[in-house]
């Protein structure tokens, strides 16, 4: 595909896409949702430290569940293909010496002195250049903020190969957070629960056309 028809086929699903309230029931199939997840996984975040997880809830039980403490879900969660629920890491995993930041140094194969750099670099973003280090709702939220990006990657995605989705923040963090440890799906000393997603395809179509304000308004160029 040439370059203008690749430009012009991704703004046609970007323009198709919506938040799609209710899904027609039908499965995604399995490669195609792990083509979805796999844009997630290979998202970028800030420093590599990739401070967030992934649960996909498939059990219907737990669904009706979540429907009772998750308003802006109603129509979704009995009809989506897949349901997908963000975690981000606590401030206190996200600290310079924290559990996660330290797991994800041994990861990324630094040496012992990469990681004393970084460790100090790190620990001067966060104490300093967005000052958050002392704060940690601010640092749950920062981390939540890397959640986004891959969030926004996999909508873009899904509906660049057909399938439909809507994020969802209309939900009673605590109350879901509460019902995923009553489970054993979660810990709240790990993660938090800043986001949700529903993925599969629409039942009706939108009732208007997207609305957006024109680029103009929305961008400057400094010269």
């Amino acid at each position: 595909m040439e370059k203008e028809q690749q430009k012009q086929a991704i703004l046609e699903a970007f323009q198709s896409r919506h938040a799609t309230k209710a899904f027609n029931g039908q499965m995604i199939p399995e490669e195609d949702f792990r083509f979805v997840l796999e844009t997630a996984r290979l998202s970028p975040s800030s420093f590599g430290y990739e401070p967030w997880n992934m649960l996909v809830i498939q059990n219907p039980e737990i669904r009706e569940a979540l429907k009772e403490v998750s308003w802006g879900a109603q129509g979704q969660l009995p009809t989506a293909s897949h349901f997908v629920l963000f975690l981000a890491r606590t401030g206190e995993q996200m600290q310079a010496d924290g559990p996660h930041v330290t797991q994800m140094m041994d990861f990324l194969g630094l040496s012992e002195e990469a990681k004393a750099g970084r460790t100090k670099r790190y620990g001067l973003f966060l104490k300093e250049d967005f000052a958050i280090g002392d704060n940690p709702k601010a640092m749950e939220d920062w981390a939540a903020k890397q959640a986004y990006i891959a969030l926004g990657n996999m909508m873009s995605t899904a509906a660049q190969i057909g399938v439909d989705s809507c994020p969802i923040e209309g939900f009673d963090q605590q109350a879901v957070e509460q019902l995923l440890v009553d489970r054993g799906l979660l810990d709240r000393s790990v993660f938090t629960v800043p986001v949700m997603v529903a993925f599969g395809y629409r039942a009706d179509e939108p009732k208007r056309e997207k609305q957006r304000r024109p680029l103009d308004e929305i961008v400057t160029f400094v010269e």
